[in-house]
């Protein structure tokens, strides 16, 4: 499967991965800092028709994180929790990643940031999950529009930024 938006590209290697590649017109650093701080995340993380309305995290290795959305209607809500695993700045993430709607299914996610030239920065997200139905899951979620839109987001945030 293959994401025919020019934006976004996403790649299933595998029965058990996702793999979703952009690029950013932002250095490498500006992006890395748009994923450590809720003051950031909450100008970009999900789709555009929800608010994070929670935001948790103790950005650190065994730190753990923990954000909700909200709908517009404020009925709707998805939590979403995790732990960061392993983090260097300013080219590397792996964190643990669980919506609390389906507990116990818990992907590892591997943010993988490469700077190239430019001011330009490719984003590489891996998914891993413990079996394809997990994996096939994620993909019927909608994660594909999600995603798309969540990244459109996060370029507006980080042309602001710039």
């Amino acid at each position: 499967m293959v994401n025919q938006n020019s934006a976004l590209k996403i790649t299933t290697p595998s029965d058990l991965e996702i793999v979703m590649t952009r690029e950013f017109d932002a250095p490498r650093e500006l992006v890395f800092e748009a994923h450590t701080k809720c003051e950031h995340l909450e100008k970009w993380w999900g789709p555009r028709k929800y608010t994070l309305a929670l935001c948790e995290m103790d950005f650190r290795p065994g730190g753990k994180y923990r954000f909700l959305h909200r709908g517009p209607d404020g009925d709707e809500e998805h939590g979403f929790r995790g732990e960061y695993r392993e983090i260097v700045p300013p080219e590397r993430i792996v964190w643990t990643f669980e919506w609390e709607g389906m507990p116990g299914h818990v992907s590892v996610d591997t943010l993988t940031l490469e700077d190239i030239g430019g001011g330009k920065t490719k984003l590489v997200a891996h998914s891993l999950f413990d079996s394809v139905e997990d994996r096939d899951g994620m993909l019927q979620s909608g994660m594909e529009e999600g995603a798309s839109e969540t990244w459109d987001r996060l370029a507006e945030l980080l042309a602001e930024m710039s």
